[in-house]
């Protein structure tokens, strides 16, 4: 091994002279090898690395999702909990999750980098999966010689136990899952063209992977659970955990790491702080008498300089040099009175993503109904093909079917179309690719208020209405809605990872990734919302609402022509904002 890694011994090339040989065998990003040394483009990154990220990607999610995708049958069954109580739990416990990803990024960014993150978190959700395994097999161990590790009652153990795995299991998942990502994408140098198109390819292939997982945990693992016991389930997510930690210990070698550039929260707060400070000062009209730090490499660590842009001009007062300031030029400055052009660059960025960020949120809100009305329409439709009966909750996975199919063609077939008419190496931009999903997630709901026109007008005429029955329509309808929600996914889920990851700042790549998640949690709360003001102004006088406990009474079509209406115009809001955004300049 050390002869393969020799030439990291030699010193850090800083002659003018030697900035070519630079450029050809080190990474022009700033990242590192895990010895501390500039990462060699030859010996480390690229495909080799990210795919050890990927494979990690998919042991972690298999082992969630088979935890989210069965909490209420163990909740209800095992623990034997209410079906409110159950509910509450599982929203709970899953904003949990999506919260977490904010602390994980935080720490990654500011302090500890991505790899010692993903290591310290995996690590807890190793022994939350363990205590999940543990509280499976409580009322085994109070019987046998163990017993005497439940110490109250059985039921009050196997509850405490449980819980308290459960939300190890939320933070430990949670708090990896963007850097991870962030990790992952790492691997290719940004300032390499051929590099900085596999990127791209790299958030498809884990996007699809990852799905792989959920229709494993979906599918088989769930069915262990149900026929095999939860022992089962349990031990063999918690081995996938453990497999996949392995396999990212194992390819340390040949990762790049970037360097943590201090707490981001700080950063933002500097430049918020000398802008007012400086509020009365003359903004020059040149902006490269602007404060930046001297040199190649940017004042925070791990990230390039950014370049000055216009607009938002007022945070441009951070970076003013005042007379003082250049008397004392050799001396530290104070950086809650002046800041680098790039400092103030990135709060720039914050404020520009933040309204596509907003706008992305109605999807989300859109995929929630996946899990909800879609399977509430799918219960009163004939379930049965024959002797065999689909469960309304399983026509989720047309939408895991979908991603696993059009992933591929994506990447294979579209970009290529797409790249002889844009010229661009990756076919159309993150903007653009997040638009077109809006479209998608358009066209489903408006093919669920065919569906639901269509079985609302079947009942009718079958006699129907007042009767909380099934009506004679196959649910095979539905697949058309559920495949259009996937290729959304495909567009926009996969278009904004790559969006926050591209144009987020260097140091800051994580939280903003961890940020798109929270755009899942935002989706959540905003379509219970919606929901909850349905029945306010449409359940009057006497009339059930849209969406009664009796559905054949109800229109629900309504609704889905109502959130079809919403789509359009939050895809208008969208494409105003995606035009009017300004994309980051790194140097």
């Amino acid at each position: 091994m050390d002869s393969k890694y020799h030439q990291f011994d030699k010193p850090l090339l800083d002659d003018e002279n030697s900035s070519s040989v630079n450029t050809l065998e080190y990474t022009g990003d700033g990242s590192i090898c895990i010895r501390g040394h500039p990462a060699l483009r030859k010996h480390t990154g690229n495909w080799k690395a990210c795919s050890l990220a990927i494979v990690y990607s998919f042991c972690t999610y298999l082992a969630f999702s088979s935890i989210a995708k069965n909490l209420v049958s163990y909740l209800t069954k095992v623990l034997h909990e209410t079906n409110v109580a159950a509910a509450r739990d599982v929203a709970t416990w899953q904003g949990t999750s999506y919260l977490a990803p904010l602390a994980g990024a935080f720490l990654a960014d500011s302090y500890l980098g991505k790899y010692r993150t993903v290591l310290i978190f995996c690590m807890i959700f190793i022994i939350g999966m363990l205590m999940l395994l543990l509280s499976a097999a409580a009322p085994l161990i109070s019987t046998g010689p163990l017993s005497w590790i439940i110490w109250t009652d059985p039921a009050s153990s196997q509850h405490i136990i449980f819980f308290i795995g459960l939300y190890l299991v939320a933070l430990g998942y949670g708090a990896q899952c963007p850097c991870i990502a962030s990790f992952g994408a790492d691997q290719f140098d940004d300032t390499d063209e051929g590099e900085r198109t596999k990127k791209s390819s790299f958030f498809n292939w884990s996007y699809f992977i990852t799905n792989g997982g959920s229709l494993i945990s979906g599918t088989i693992i769930v069915w262990v659970q149900d026929h095999k016991g939860w022992m089962w389930g349990f031990t063999i997510s918690a081995l996938f955990v453990s497999l996949g930690i392995g396999i990212f210990i194992f390819g340390s070698t040949v990762y790049r790491f970037q360097k943590p550039g201090g707490s981001p929260l700080a950063r933002v707060c500097q430049v918020v702080a000398a802008a007012i400070h400086k509020r009365d000062k003359y903004l020059p009209c040149d902006s490269s008498v602007l404060y930046e730090f001297p040199g190649q490499s940017s004042a925070i660590e791990g990230s390039r300089k950014l370049e000055h842009t216009s607009g938002l001009e007022f945070f441009d007062r951070a970076a003013i040099v005042t007379p003082t300031e250049c008397e004392f030029a050799g001396a530290p400055l104070n950086t809650w009175k002046i800041c680098t052009v790039t400092q103030v660059e990135e709060l720039k960025i914050l404020i520009r993503m933040f309204p596509i960020w907003a706008t992305m949120i109605f999807f989300a809100t859109v995929l929630e109904h996946m899990f909800s009305t879609f399977v509430e329409q799918g219960m009163v439709m004939e379930k049965h093909i024959g002797s065999f009966e689909i469960p309304a909750a399983s026509f989720q996975s047309i939408d895991v079917i979908a991603v696993l199919i059009l992933v591929p063609v994506y990447e294979r077939v579209l970009v290529p179309v797409f790249r002889k008419f844009t010229g661009k190496a990756n076919g159309i931009t993150p903007l653009q690719r997040m638009g077109i999903g809006l479209f998608f997630s358009m066209l489903s709901m408006v093919s669920a208020a065919l569906v639901e026109s269509n079985r609302l007008r079947i009942a009718q005429d079958e006699g129907l209405v007042h009767q909380k029955v099934t009506v004679p329509m196959s649910i095979l309808w539905q697949g058309p809605q559920y495949f259009l929600i996937g290729a959304g996914e495909v567009f926009s889920n996969i278009g904004l990872t790559e969006f926050f990851y591209e144009e987020s700042p260097d140091a800051m790549r994580s939280l903003c990734l961890a940020f798109s998640l929270a755009n899942i949690s935002a989706g959540n709360y905003l379509s219970s919302f919606i929901v909850s003001l349905v029945p306010v102004f449409t359940a009057r006088e006497g009339s059930p609402g849209w969406i009664p406990d009796n559905l054949n009474e109800g229109h629900l079509d309504r609704f889905y022509w109502m959130m079809a209406g919403l789509c359009l115009l939050n895809m208008l809001a969208f494409v105003f904002c995606a035009k009017r955004y300004k994309c980051k300049k790194a140097s």
